[in-house]
């Protein structure tokens, strides 16, 4: 409603509550993740400064953001279906007028787009914690982005992540494009939950193939919550069955 937002492959796209959008596709094999949320989507508090300017060394700047552009206003009678999600129930609306009949606006809340591969990666001699990674936050969860970088360079650095437990956060990773180092059997658009407080880490194999290796070419989204997550029946029904057993040797 507040204009066009053009989005390809890689991008993240911000959506505040409240705002009435509609998203067209030029091909048909499209795979979208969705992660919805309660409260407001923020950049990290310690890539900003006290005017909320993101500083020279953070990850990303507003320079990569992709706002909205050319305003298309619909000056049209009819009736026009606005879904409204509510209390995790879809309800219908029935509009009598076009909803992007806006001729302008003005304020803060606005959607935007955001490129994962303008994500500049932070790596150092020794292997950085998940945190580098992030992206965005709210009150209940964090979303980093795993984007192609330089592995830890120190001579006895061992590429492939320690084994740790979450104790503060459910970890979500949903795997875009590449090889990922620390998996064994994880293909393209899978995605994996670790609980909090259940151990976790390269699968058997995994440590020892990545020594030697200079880089990474993975591309992946991880969204860690500070609240348990419930998993629904359908999600069930998605379980390959498999991946518990991939720390089996």
């Amino acid at each position: 409603m507040m204009g066009n937002i053009p989005f390809e492959y890689g991008d993240y796209l911000i959506i505040p509550r409240g705002i009435i959008y509609q998203i067209e596709f030029e091909t048909e094999d499209n795979r979208l993740f969705y992660v919805e949320s309660f409260a407001p989507f923020y950049t990290p508090k310690r890539y900003k400064n006290a005017s909320g300017q993101h500083l020279e060394h953070a990850p990303f700047c507003e320079r990569d953001f992709i706002l909205p552009t050319e305003l298309e206003t619909h000056d049209e009678k009819g009736d026009f279906t606005i879904k409204i999600k509510k209390e995790g129930m879809m309800h219908e609306v029935v509009y009598a007028t076009h909803p992007f009949d806006v001729v302008g606006w003005d304020g803060y809340n606005f959607p935007y787009g955001f490129s994962i591969h303008n994500f500049e990666p932070i790596t150092g001699r020794v292997h950085q914690p998940p945190p580098v990674h992030q992206t965005f936050e709210t009150s209940t969860f964090v979303v980093c982005s795993f984007v192609p970088r330089l592995y830890d360079y120190h001579p006895k650095a061992i590429p492939a992540p320690y084994n740790h437990s979450n104790i503060d956060s459910d970890e979500v990773l949903y795997y875009v494009d590449g090889d990922f180092m620390s998996r064994n059997n994880i293909e393209v658009g899978h995605i994996t939950l670790h609980p909090k407080g259940i151990p976790h880490g390269p699968a058997p194999g995994a440590m020892e193939r990545s020594i030697g290796h200079k880089e990474t070419q993975e591309l992946a989204v991880m969204v860690d919550t500070f609240r348990p997550l419930m998993v629904t029946e359908e999600a069930m029904g998605l379980d390959d069955g498999q991946y518990y057993k991939s720390w089996v040797e």
